[in-house]
C-alpha cells in the first residue's frame, strides 16, 4: 500500500471508531452508562487480554445447589484471588449449563477486605457494564464478557464480585469446589459494604473468568484436572491450592504469567462424573481461556480408581483401559498443539491407601502402566514429576506422610507446596 492511500485509509478507520464510539454513548440510556467502563473501552481497543483467575463449569448435584428460588431477587458476592495483576479487567460471567436465558440486574466489583469475610472496599466498588449497559441476558448454554472496565487489581489480590439476580436461573451453572466462601442476601445490594446477614457456602455460581489487560509478552498457563488441581483440603479462604502456590512462584520471579485452575473434584477422561469429562470441557476450559499459551495436565486417577474396583477383571481388560486413558491424554496433546499451546504432563499421584477407592494391586499397576506413558519421551512437550515428588521412598505406592492430608489421595496444603515447587519455572521462559 503506497503512504498515502495508507494515510488515507487510517484516517477513515480512526473517524469511524470516533462516529461509533459518539453515537454509543448518546443511545444508552443514562442509568446504564458507566464513565470509568466507557473509557477502559476506549482506551484498549487492541488489549492484551490475558486470564487473571477462572474456573470450571458444571451441573451442582444437588447437595451443592442452591434452593430453587434461593436467587430470585437476591445478591451473590463472591470472592476470587487474581494471580496476574492489571489496571484494566473484565469478568465472564456463565450460563453454560443454564435452560433459559439468564437475566443479570446488576453487576459490581470491588477489592475484597479479609479473607472469609463478605466485606468491601466501598472506595473500590465498581459498576460491570455490557455494552454499555448495567445489565445483562445470557443465553442458556452460554457466557458473556462485561465490557473492560479501569480498576487497580494487583497480583494477589482479592476480588468481590457481586451480582444482583431479580429471577431465579432456570438451571444453575456452579463450581462446587471453591475452597472460598460465598455470600447470599436478599434484594439488590451488590454496593453493600458488608453483608452481615447473609447466608454463606462455598461454592461459586454463576462466574467463570477474569481477564486484566497485561502486556505483550504476558501468557497464562491452564492446570487442567481433577480435585487434586481443585484443591481438595485445601484451606477454606486460605488460597494454598498448588495452583495458587505456583502463582505466587511465578510472580516472585517477575514473570507475567497467570495461573489457571481448571480442576473439578472426581473428574475423569473417559466418563462424565462430577462435571463433564476432560476432553467435554477441553475447548471451555482450555482453548477459551485469554492469553493461553501452556497447559498442566494430570488426569486419570479418577478413571482408575472407578475402574474395576473389586479387581476382578482380567489383564486384558486393564491393557484396553489404560490404552485408553492414554489415547485420551493423546487427544489433549493434539487438540493443544492445534492452537499452539505447550502441554507438560504431570504423573499421576500414589492413592494406595485411599478411603475414597480402596485400590488394588490392579489399580495400582494401571496407574504405574500410565505414569510410564507420561514419562516416555514425545507423548508430551515436557513431564512435571508429582508422582516421583510426592510417594513415600519406603512405600512407593503411597503419598508421603508429610504431604497426606489424611484421606491418602490428596495433599495436604504443605504436599500442595511441594507440588508447586516441582514445576520448573524455565517451562515458561520458552
Amino acid at each position: 500500500m503506497r503512504p498515502f492511500t495508507a494515510i488515507v485509509a487510517v484516517f477513515w478507520v480512526v473517524a469511524f471508531l470516533v462516529a461509533a464510539a459518539t453515537r454509543s454513548s448518546a443511545g444508552a440510556p443514562s442509568s446504564a452508562r458507566a464513565s470509568s467502563s466507557a473509557a477502559a473501552v476506549g482506551s484498549t481497543a487492541a488489549a492484551h487480554w490475558v486470564g487473571s483467575w477462572a474456573t470450571s463449569e458444571q451441573i451442582p448435584e444437588p447437595r451443592n445447589a442452591l434452593p430453587a428460588e434461593a436467587l430470585r431477587d437476591a445478591t451473590l458476592r463472591q470472592i476470587v484471588h487474581l494471580s496476574i495483576g492489571g489496571d484494566v479487567l473484565r469478568v465472564h460471567l456463565s450460563n453454560a449449563f443454564g435452560t433459559a436465558p439468564l437475566r443479570i440486574a446488576a453487576a459490581r466489583i470491588a477489592r475484597a477486605i479479609a479473607p472469609g469475610s463478605p466485606a468491601i472496599d466501598a472506595a473500590t466498588d465498581t459498576m460491570l457494564t455490557f455494552g454499555g449497559r448495567s445489565d445483562v441476558i445470557v443465553p442458556d448454554g452460554a457466557e458473556y464478557i462485561s465490557d473492560p472496565v479501569r480498576f487497580a487489581a494487583p497480583a494477589g489480590s482479592s476480588l468481590a464480585i457481586s451480582l444482583h439476580l431479580d429471577r431465579a436461573p432456570q438451571g444453575e451453572t456452579s463450581h462446587p469446589g471453591s475452597r472460598a466462601t460465598s455470600y447470599l442476601a436478599q434484594g439488590d445490594v451488590v454496593s453493600a459494604p458488608d453483608l452481615p446477614r447473609a447466608t454463606t457456602f462455598d461454592h461459586w455460581f454463576q462466574i467463570a473468568g477474569v481477564d486484566v489487560a497485561a502486556s505483550p509478552r504476558a501468557t497464562a498457563v491452564v492446570i487442567l484436572g481433577d480435585s487434586i488441581a481443585d484443591g481438595h483440603a485445601s484451606t477454606t479462604n486460605g488460597n494454598d491450592r498448588w495452583s495458587d502456590d505456583l502463582a505466587r512462584r511465578v510472580h516472585a520471579a517477575g514473570l507475567a504469567l497467570g495461573v489457571l485452575n481448571q480442576g473439578i473434584g472426581g473428574n475423569r477422561l473417559l466418563h462424565d462424573g462430577l462435571g463433564p469429562n476432560a476432553l467435554a470441557r477441553f475447548d471451555r476450559d482450555v482453548l477459551a481461556q485469554a492469553g493461553v499459551r501452556y497447559l498442566i495436565v494430570q488426569e486419570g486417577i479418577n478413571d482408575i480408581g472407578t475402574f474395576d474396583p473389586q479387581g476382578e477383571l482380567p489383564p486384558s481388560a486393564h491393557a484396553a483401559f489404560v490404552h485408553a486413558v492414554e489415547g485420551a491424554l493423546e487427544q489433549i496433546v493434539l487438540r493443544a498443539h492445534a492452537a499452539g499451546i505447550a502441554v507438560y504432563g504431570g504423573t499421576l499421584t500414589p492413592f494406595v491407601g485411599s478411603s475414597y477407592y480402596r485400590p488394588k494391586p490392579v489399580s495400582e499397576a494401571d496407574r504405574e502402566a500410565v505414569n510410564r506413558w507420561i514419562r516416555q519421551p514425545g507423548h508430551f512437550d515436557d513431564v512435571i514429576d508429582f508422582d516421583a515428588v510426592m510417594r513415600d521412598p519406603a512405600r512407593p505406592d503411597r503419598l508421603r506422610p508429610s504431604f497426606d492430608s489424611g484421606d491418602h489421595l490428596h495433599p495436604s496444603p504443605a504436599g500442595y507446596r511441594a507440588m508447586a515447587a516441582a514445576v520448573p519455572l524455565s517451562l515458561f521462559r520458552q
